[in-house]
């Protein structure tokens, strides 16, 4: 099953995601709950992924940095009303990146609340691997505990390959680390610049065709989501040929 992520369209609404998914062949959806006012309401997607036939298959909880502010600030707030959607939508995966270093009281518990909260909600928090933040030749550790999740007991993880760009992270070995806690794939493509450039899978350097056969091999069972960043698109015709770009590799990689 290879799904979108509605972030891939940005800065069109999460509604036009719906219709690209549709249009180009996705067999589902990932809500990126964001600044789009539509992605916040769960009543607004829940019609969207009834209307275009398409399972929501994750919700990726508003933790970026410019997402502070959707759902208030406090942080495990955040993370109650993404799995209430979740349940809601019939979405068995929320994405969650890790706290940023100043949110030190959230980071002591991260490890032990995300346990908890898989206990209490029965779904999986798949928690994403981040990187150091890069300038001048200098780079600054920015996310608590660790940027990769593999250093913590998560039960359920998220490789995205762009993350996995800029912080020079090998993505196989990442995978063999992470082991069946491997739960969720972004997938995407980057250069190793610090810049997170989610590029179409296959224009960067990370290899994304090996790890999607390594994926395959290994019989990897979680949701495989697009996200990639098609800002650059002149036109939706652009748009749309970076997406089916995207879906027709995945599915030429990874197959069982």
């Amino acid at each position: 099953m290879i799904s979108l992520s509605t972030s891939s369209t940005y800065p069109e609404s999460t509604a036009h995601a719906f219709t690209y998914a549709a249009e180009v062949g996705y067999d589902g959806v990932e809500i990126m709950v964001g600044i789009d006012a539509l992605s916040q309401q769960t009543h607004a997607v829940k019609q969207l992924s009834e209307h275009h036939g398409l399972p929501i298959v994750a919700i990726h909880a508003p933790t970026l940095l410019f997402t502070q502010q959707v759902w208030g600030f406090e942080p495990w707030g955040k993370l109650e009303r993404s799995a209430a959607m979740a349940i809601e939508v019939g979405a068995e995966v929320v994405v969650v990146h890790p706290p940023f270093r100043w949110q030190r009281e959230y980071a002591a518990r991260f490890v032990e609340g995300i346990a908890n909260l898989e206990r209490s909600t029965g779904l999986r928090f798949a928690v994403e691997n981040m990187y150091p933040w890069r300038a001048a030749r200098r780079s600054t550790p920015m996310y608590l505990p660790h940027w990769d999740p593999s250093t913590e007991d998560y039960a359920n993880t998220t490789i995205d390959l762009s993350h996995a760009a800029i912080a020079g992270d090998d993505v196989i070995e990442m995978a063999e680390r992470l082991g069946s806690r491997l739960r969720h794939i972004h997938l995407t493509d980057g250069t190793g610049s610090a810049k997170d450039e989610h590029l179409v899978p296959g224009r960067g350097h990370m290899g994304a065709d090996r790890f999607l056969r390594h994926l395959a091999s290994s019989g990897f069972e979680g949701e495989i989501v697009l996200e990639i960043n098609t800002r650059r698109a002149r036109s939706r015709a652009e748009r749309v040929a970076d997406l089916r770009e995207s879906l027709e590799f995945a599915r030429k990689h990874f197959e069982v």
